[in-house]
């Protein structure tokens, strides 16, 4: 029975890891996606969410939703790139 728990305990502490990597990665996408003034409100509120299922310690969630916070961060950046370079098509000439 102390075997069962010592691997229940270092599945969630490899969790908490996860979760922190993830989150992470996509905080720094959205301080990209700030750099270039086009950070999305739907990413700030994805990443609170994550935080506050990690504080519940609903790890797996925080994960994902730590992710799609990323995936949404991405977005927001190449559209901010590509707006940047789009505008110039429009220029009357």
């Amino acid at each position: 029975m102390l075997q069962i728990t010592r691997a229940s305990s270092a599945q969630a502490a490899a969790s908490v890891d996860e979760f922190k990597a993830a989150y992470a990665v996509a905080e720094a996408a959205n301080t990209q996606a700030g750099a270039l003034r086009n950070q999305w409100t739907a990413t700030a509120s994805t990443l609170a969410d994550a935080k506050k299922a990690a504080d519940a310690g609903n790890f797996d969630a925080a994960v994902a939703l730590s992710k799609e916070a990323e995936a949404l961060a991405k977005a927001s950046i190449f559209q901010g790139t590509s707006e940047k370079q789009a505008w110039k098509a429009q220029e009357i000439r």
